[in-house]
């Protein structure tokens, strides 16, 4: 088993920054991919950005926010951030972060490829 506990979101202006944080504990050293969703009120959960935590850390982000919105992980922390910068109201939404367990087939974008979710986090940019 693998909790997440997400962390981080909050009221910004548009423009404006937030830092995202995922933190895991139990079996987090049988970790192979994160990444980070969102959903927004009405909406289907989307794909945002996506890690992979072993083998050179291969990244992808969803267009919308390619050039705005940087993953990174801390390996020796167990944990997983979003940089999100120039934040529109779009992307106002709940931010989840998932983790996959080691096995292939890994679509970064599908949320049929994670096992574990965290509780979720609001993110409202307001224009």
């Amino acid at each position: 088993q693998v909790q997440l506990v997400e962390s981080g979101g909050g009221l910004v202006q548009a423009g404006g920054s937030l830092r995202l944080s995922c933190t895991a504990s139990g079996r987090t050293f049988s970790t192979y991919a994160m990444g980070w969703f969102r959903q927004a009120p009405a909406k289907e959960r989307e794909f945002v950005a996506a890690i992979r935590w072993i083998r050179g850390g291969t990244i992808s982000y969803t267009d919308s926010v390619k050039g705005r919105f940087t993953i990174s992980r801390d390996n020796a922390k167990n944990t997983l951030y979003l940089q999100m910068n120039s934040l529109k109201p779009e992307d106002t939404a709940v931010y989840y972060c998932a983790q996959r367990s080691p096995r292939t087939g890994w679509d970064p974008a599908s949320d049929l490829s994670y096992d574990y979710w965290g509780q979720g986090t609001q993110v409202t940019v307001s224009s």
